[in-house]
């Protein structure tokens, strides 16, 4: 097991990692549209806030040595499904290869952003 850190990525805000290697997979925490550079959220709308986030995963990724095309099951929460639509728009731009998902309404999220990604990607070849 090997642990993934970068500071292209926000840091953990709790006791977890920000992605662990486990044989041939990338299990990343769930990111939310922290600016890596500042530490604060500074976008308002939903596609700000998911592409803050997919932005932030990338990072992730690359410090994991992949990318997107290696993505096999995202797990989307949102503040609002009303945001359903215009979250979509965003996150199919960085998710091509259409991986896995699952993408639920939560009642609240931390810091009250408007929406969160978690991510599992195949190492393996």
């Amino acid at each position: 097991m090997e642990y993934i850190s970068t500071d292209k990525a926000p840091a953990a805000i709790g006791p977890y990692s920000q992605a662990i290697k486990a044989g041939d997979f990338l299990y990343a925490s769930g990111q939310i549209p922290i600016n890596p550079e500042s530490g604060e959220i500074d976008t308002t709308t939903i596609a700000d806030q998911a592409d803050r986030v997919c932005r932030n995963i990338g990072e992730i990724l690359k410090a994991a040595g992949t990318d997107y095309e290696h993505v096999v099951k995202t797990t989307c929460f949102l503040a609002e499904m009303s945001d359903f639509a215009a979250f979509n728009a965003v996150y199919e731009k960085y998710f091509t290869g259409k991986p896995a998902r699952s993408c639920v309404a939560v009642k609240q999220l931390p810091r009250n952003v408007l929406c969160e990604v978690e991510i599992i990607a195949y190492l393996g070849k």
